[in-house]
């Protein structure tokens, strides 16, 4: 039987929830790293846009991790997508968790 070499035909997709995560998680991890950035430059003293910010970064984070962890269910589909948006998600979560501990240990 005659094969080709190097490709593979199939009807896969990635899937939606799945990029949609992985958006999310780099909208989140992006939004939280401003906030710090803003934070830094203006010497640590608190603005509410930038605790404003924060909980739009935790709400990309929750909102990815969800539609990342429903497109795990999705049968004959890619999941590069799926874990990386996942992965992207976690990555977001430890950073803020980080933030916080940091911060209730600061003078």
């Amino acid at each position: 039987m005659l094969r080709s070499k190097g490709f593979i035909f199939t009807n896969k997709e990635h899937t939606k929830k799945g990029i949609m995560s992985t958006i999310l998680g780099i909208l989140g991890n992006v939004t939280l790293g401003i906030a710090v950035y803003k934070a830094y430059l203006n010497d640590g003293t608190p603005v509410e846009r930038y605790g404003a910010a924060a909980l739009l970064a935790i709400l990309f984070m929750t909102v990815g991790m969800v539609l990342g962890l429903w497109s795990t269910v999705e049968k004959d589909k890619f999941r590069l997508f799926t874990v990386l948006g996942i992965s992207v998600n976690v990555l977001a979560v430890g950073m803020l968790s980080l933030i916080l501990f940091a911060g209730a240990y600061v003078d």
